[in-house]
């Protein structure tokens, strides 16, 4: 029985190495190849402990494990990398709320928790005032050689979540993928849904 809800405060302190962990897992996988640092990743989600309005909304077993985790932050508490582009796009980052990672275990997919997760965060949403929604996506090239075989983007599932794609909006965000001496810049797309 997997439970999905938000997380205290004092519960994201108290379980950040197995969240960064939890990150640096799923992420090592096609399409993020991201080789992690447990130490980065404190770094990195200490900022949804310092934003106003950010949520960490975890899935517990039946033992109180955490085996997924989703975040979310207004848009403007979060990297520049991110905020800064929507002006030239002619948006304004103050109006969206931003789901960053959506990270399960493998043995747990398919159970709805994914659904959930984003159901969890626009819900947060709607509470704190935003009624547009936004998060990005690695953008890999098809022929990549890491690319594994019958891989299946997640479009299908988020454009039945009512989220559409970005057209032309493509932003950079760099990390060090497997096999690579230094950290290097991806493309990133953009997701986005009105709540209201």
């Amino acid at each position: 029985m997997i439970v999905v809800r938000r997380l205290s405060d004092e519960e994201v302190r108290a379980g950040f190495d197995a969240l960064a962990r939890l990150r640096i897992e799923v992420f090592r996988d096609f399409p993020y190849l991201y080789d992690g640092d447990i130490d980065y990743e404190r770094r990195y989600l200490a900022t949804y402990m310092e934003a106003p309005g950010a949520v960490v909304v975890g899935a517990l077993d039946g033992s109180g494990r955490l085996v997924g985790v989703a975040t979310a932050s207004p848009l403007a508490e979060h990297f520049e990398e991110f905020a800064g582009p929507f002006a030239a796009y002619g948006l304004e980052a103050k109006d969206f709320f931003y789901f960053g990672e959506s990270v399960l275990l493998k043995e747990y997919r398919g159970q709805g928790i994914g659904v959930r997760f984003f159901e969890e965060r626009e819900r947060a949403a709607l509470e704190a005032g935003f009624a547009n929604c936004v998060f990005s996506a690695v953008l890999r090239p098809g022929d990549h050689p890491l690319r594994p075989a019958g891989y299946v983007p997640l479009d299908d599932f988020w454009a039945k979540r009512g989220y559409a794609r970005l057209e032309g909006f493509v932003t950079g965000f760099s990390w060090r993928d497997i096999g690579a001496a230094e950290a290097s810049e991806k493309p990133m797309e953009f997701w986005t849904k009105r709540l209201s």
